[in-house]
């Protein structure tokens, strides 16, 4: 049961398991029926805006304080855009509760793996200057020195692994099979004796040392070490970071300034960052206070060797730049014309296609979620991110519509994954807007 304080409260008099779900999971407690934060004043999120409304898209504006309200989301950020024009952008919530600090259009999220399609992005840039080829074989490029358990010897179908296979996730590792690496800080640190959490290098270096979990190629499986991969192969290429390889040659042309690899610990973010929500705890993988519990997302995964499949930090107005330049191929500043269809295009055999060779009506191509609407003129093509405290959602629609929606939580008492939970939700609210604003607001976000 709720009541609404104000216009309306986030959360009321409400069940005792909700209410447990709240004070473990912000640091609040509920004092006669309000949410209240350390200094005894009340919290209300779904009530909390920013940005400028607009009543021809009030159908967003309900939609995202329905789910804030329903889900318990504390911070969320919105943007969308109409024919390349920012039409939409406002922030809902608190970037910190504790201190009072809204979410805005320009909040900095941790967006996870809507890092993909920038990493892809930047491999296609690559291709197109002749430094490389989708067909190159992976460790052709990369000479890392494989960690080898004693008796082991290294898998020889890690040779067949091309630049292909790991833009589409078809290298050989499934997290469903073995387990994902990018999650292994410790155990890999502690094999190859150094300091823990473990950057790129010694990651890569023991997954060269086992198994691959099916042939290069055969099949779809989702792999964000096939992106960690790509991101070496960025920086063997190109003798930069790929931090400033991206911002140099993929963000830079489409004027997008703010956007950055994030930092694990709280103390190290960016000023502008939100403060992510979670429930989950879980040992440390830092040297300095190595297994003592900590937060999920505050130093439970190291997020630094996560940048080029999940390791950015972007605001909504950001990505939605990212997301229109796509818009119309002929006036990309990116990629050409050419690299957009390659990048969209559908993979071949098992991955793109079902048992008896029809073609799937959904499949990954390199970087992105793509699914049929009318076969070969109309696609939705999309990709979601989510880590512990980051959930966030890009959408590129068949009609020329794209939005962003960034979350500063994963999950609910209601959902696993709060992208995919709204994601429906937002073309809904898209659909029942009659009037679309012939105004570009990306001015206004400089």
């Amino acid at each position: 049961m709720t009541r609404t304080i104000g216009r309306i409260a986030l959360l009321a008099v409400i069940s005792a398991e909700t209410t447990a779900w709240a004070t473990e999971r912000f640091g609040v407690v509920l004092q006669g029926g309000r949410v209240v934060d350390g200094t005894g004043s009340p919290w209300y999120v779904a009530d909390v805006s920013t940005g400028s409304e607009d009543p021809r898209m009030a159908s967003f504006d309900r939609m995202i304080r329905r789910f804030l309200q329903e889900h318990h989301v504390p911070g969320a950020a919105l943007a969308v855009t109409d024919g390349g024009r920012l039409v939409y952008a406002r922030g809902y919530g608190y970037a910190d509760i504790a201190g009072r600090q809204k979410v805005t259009p320009t909040s900095l999220f941790r967006i996870a793996s809507l890092s993909k399609p920038i990493t892809a992005v930047a491999v296609l840039q690559l291709v197109e200057r002749g430094r490389l080829s989708l067909e190159d074989k992976v460790f052709d490029i990369l000479k890392h020195e494989p960690h080898l358990e004693k008796g082991s010897l290294p898998d020889q179908r890690l040779r067949a692994i091309t630049i292909r296979h790991l833009l589409q996730h078809r290298g050989g590792w499934d997290p469903d099979v073995s387990f994902d690496p990018m999650f292994q800080s410790v155990k890999f640190a502690e094999a190859l004796g150094v300091d823990p959490p473990a950057g790129p290098d010694a990651i890569i270096r023991s997954m060269l040392g086992r198994p691959l979990d099916f042939d290069p190629g055969e099949r779809y499986a989702y792999s964000n070490f096939g992106y960690c991969l790509l991101g070496r192969v960025i920086e063997t290429l190109t003798g930069q970071t790929y931090e400033n390889c991206v911002k140099e040659n993929v963000l830079a042309p489409l004027e997008i300034r703010s956007m950055r690899i994030g930092k694990t610990r709280p103390e190290q973010q960016d000023a502008n960052e939100v403060r992510y929500y979670d429930p989950g705890k879980g040992p440390s993988v830092f040297a300095v206070d190595l297994n003592e519990p900590v937060p999920s997302p505050c130093g439970a995964w190291y997020l630094e060797a996560m940048d080029s499949h999940g390791g950015w930090v972007g605001s909504a107005v950001d990505l939605a730049r990212f997301a229109r330049a796509f818009d119309d191929p002929k006036q990309c500043k990116i990629l050409t014309p050419e690299s957009i269809e390659v990048m969209f295009a559908r993979p071949p055999g098992a991955a793109g296609h079902e048992a008896d060779g029809t073609p799937k009506e959904v499949y990954y191509s390199c970087g992105w979620l793509n699914r049929v609407v009318e076969e070969g003129s109309k696609f939705n093509r999309w990709h979601t991110g989510s880590l512990p405290g980051t959930a966030a959602i890009l959408v590129r629609r068949h009609d020329g519509r794209n939005w962003v929606v960034l979350m500063n939580a994963r999950v609910s008492p209601h959902a696993t994954h709060l992208a995919r939970a709204i994601d429906g939700l937002v073309h809904q609210a898209a659909d029942e807007v009659t009037e679309w604003p012939e105004h570009d607001l990306f001015a206004e976000f400089r």
